[in-house]
C-alpha cells in the first residue's frame, strides 16, 4: 500500500497529453512489428539487456542478463532466444512468465547511448539442440527464454546523456557504497558469518558458477 500522499495526481492519458503533448509522427512510425537488419545488428553487439516481467497480480520485476555480445540468438525476425545462465535461483523472471508471458526487453551496448526496446511474450523452452547452440565453456544453459517479438524500436539517447553513464569522469568512487558482503550482512544478519566469509562466498560464485 502507498505510504505517501500527494495533492496533484495525474489519473488519465488526457491529462498526460495536456501536460506533455503528443509524440511526433517519426516517433510513432519508428515502432516496428518485427526485427529489421538494424535491430538484428544491435542485438548482435549487445552484451547486456534488462528483462521486465509481471506476475498474474501485476507485481513487476526487472532482471539483468549479460554475456558476450551476440549471446541473444535471433532465430527469425519475430523470435529471440535468451539463455538462462546460472543465477541465484530466485527465478523471479521465470516464475512471472509462467503466470504472465508478457515481457519487455531493453538491449544495451557499452559506449552507445541509444538502446533497443523489444516487447512481446515469452515461453520457457528446453529444446536440446537450441540449448547446445548456446553453450559457453562447455556448459549449456538448462533453460532459455523464447521471446515472440511484437514490437521493436530504437530509443533515443537523452537518458544516457543526462546521466553521463558512459563518461568515466562522472562515475562515483566505488567506496561510496559498501561491498555486497557488507550489505548482505547488514540486511540479512546471518548468524555466525563475517563480512570476509560472505565476500569469499560471493567471489567463489563469480569464479566457479558463471556458467
Amino acid at each position: 500500500m502507498p505510504t505517501a500522499t500527494f495533492a496533484d495526481v495525474v489519473t488519465s492519458e488526457e491529462q498526460l497529453r495536456e501536460i506533455v503533448g503528443a509524440p511526433s509522427d517519426l516517433v510513432l512510425r519508428k515502432q516496428l512489428p518485427a526485427l529489421d537488419d538494424h535491430c538484428r545488428a544491435f542485438i548482435a553487439h549487445a552484451p547486456f539487456l534488462l528483462v521486465g516481467t509481471a506476475n498474474a497480480r501485476g507485481m513487476c520485476d526487472v532482471s539483468p542478463r549479460g554475456d558476450a555480445p551476440g549471446f541473444v540468438h535471433v532465430l527469425d525476425d519475430r523470435t529471440l532466444l535468451v539463455p538462462d545462465r546460472p543465477g541465484n535461483r530466485r527465478l523471479d523472471t521465470l516464475r512471472n512468465i509462467l503466470e504472465n508471458p508478457r515481457v519487455g526487453l531493453l538491449f544495451v551496448i557499452p559506449g552507445v547511448e541509444e538502446t533497443l526496446r523489444v516487447n512481446g511474450s515469452a515461453r520457457i523452452v528446453r529444446d536440446e539442440a537450441l540449448l547446445e547452440s548456446m553453450a559457453v565453456q562447455g556448459k549449456q544453459p538448462l533453460l532459455a527464454l523464447a521471446v515472440d517479438v511484437e514490437e521493436a524500436f530504437l530509443h533515443c539517447a537523452k537518458a544516457f546523456k543526462r546521466s553521463h553513464l558512459w563518461q568515466p569522469d562522472h562515475w562515483p568512487d566505488r567506496s561510496v557504497l559498501p561491498s555486497l558482503g557488507r550489505l548482505l550482512l547488514d540486511q540479512v544478519k546471518p548468524n555466525d558469518t563475517t563480512v570476509a566469509e560472505l565476500e569469499g562466498q560471493i567471489e567463489e560464485s563469480y569464479q566457479k558458477r558463471l556458467y
